[in-house]
């Protein structure tokens, strides 16, 4: 017998310096109905994805599932690595991402 699994919602924040204050974006992804447990955060350069949390999100993340991040910078800097990262999302993983300040960027199923 064959289990299906539950997709899941997940969200990514990233500020870039330890001084600076997730509080916010935590605060949205909380009223967004995503888990404690389902976010991932980072305090660190958007420089590349050489980055703890959002690795293990991306091993963590499975088809169908879904990503919310606040806005397209919290992904990073590089806008070419982003537009890879996110094919790789979207295309190989099959997650679905919401940019909850830029809804036009939202893929859909």
């Amino acid at each position: 017998m064959e289990t299906t699994r539950t997709k899941q919602v997940y969200a990514y924040c990233r500020v870039s310096t330890k001084e600076q204050n997730l509080d916010r974006q935590l605060n949205a992804m909380r009223q967004e109905g995503v888990q404690d447990c389902n976010i991932f955060a980072d305090k660190q350069s958007g420089k590349d994805f050489d980055r703890i949390n959002f690795k293990r999100l991306v091993r963590k993340l499975k088809e169908g599932d879904t990503l919310i991040i606040m806005s397209i910078d919290r992904l990073g800097r590089d806008y070419d690595a982003i537009g890879k990262m996110w094919k790789r999302l979207v295309m190989d993983k099959k997650v679905q991402i919401k940019v909850l300040d830029m809804p036009i960027l939202n893929s859909s199923s």
